[in-house]
């Protein structure tokens, strides 16, 4: 009788090991899975907290404009031409996905145009481009006699450019302004 209590009592122990096992077992996958999903966590915020503070690492390129240009096409309109100085201060390179601008004339628009394809910024250099921008004399017609008859013209260009890099894309606005007869443009 003793020997069937103990034979009993072991497997009653064993069955309470398997069960113990199973519940080891079932708690070290779950355990697993919490930390996998700590981790998918802490990268998710990490890459946030990196994004959020690229404006802090990512310094602003600067855009200066070097020469104006006019090209005329026909007697309705005219290309002008915008040379930009673009520097980029950053140890890494940057992308110029877009770029587009407006030129005013004493405050009126007349023109605007955009880069129609992406350039490369090499890391601390400066890379020239040209923008073309679109004149339609129409919109001329009420500064034609300013422009004619003013030595000194102000002129406003401003812009946004679209710049990627290993920090994600970022808008930068610009603008520049001058007089037209003194030299600056």
């Amino acid at each position: 009788m003793r020997i069937g209590i103990s034979i009993r009592k072991i497997q009653k122990g064993m069955k309470a090991d398997r069960l113990m096992n199973n519940k080891l077992i079932y708690t070290a996958i779950k355990s697993r899975k919490v930390r996998l999903h700590c981790r998918i966590l802490f990268l998710f915020a990490f890459s946030i907290c990196l994004m959020s503070c690229a404006t802090w690492i990512l310094e602003n390129p600067s855009f200066t404009v070097h020469r104006v240009s006019l090209n005329p096409i026909s007697f309705t309109e005219s290309n002008l031409f915008l040379d930009l100085d673009v520097q980029n201060p950053n140890h890494f390179d940057l992308t110029l996905k877009s770029f587009g601008c407006s030129i005013y004339l004493k405050n009126e628009e007349i023109g605007n145009g955009h880069l129609g394809k992406e350039l490369l910024i090499p890391s601390s250099s400066t890379t020239q481009i040209q923008v073309p921008l679109v004149v339609k004399y129409k919109d001329l017609s009420g500064i034609l006699k300013v422009i004619f008859t003013e030595h000194d013209l102000p002129y406003k260009i401003e812009g946004n450019a679209n710049v990627s890099s290993v920090f994600g894309s970022l808008n930068f606005p610009f603008s520049k302004e001058g007089i037209i007869g003194d030299g600056s443009i």
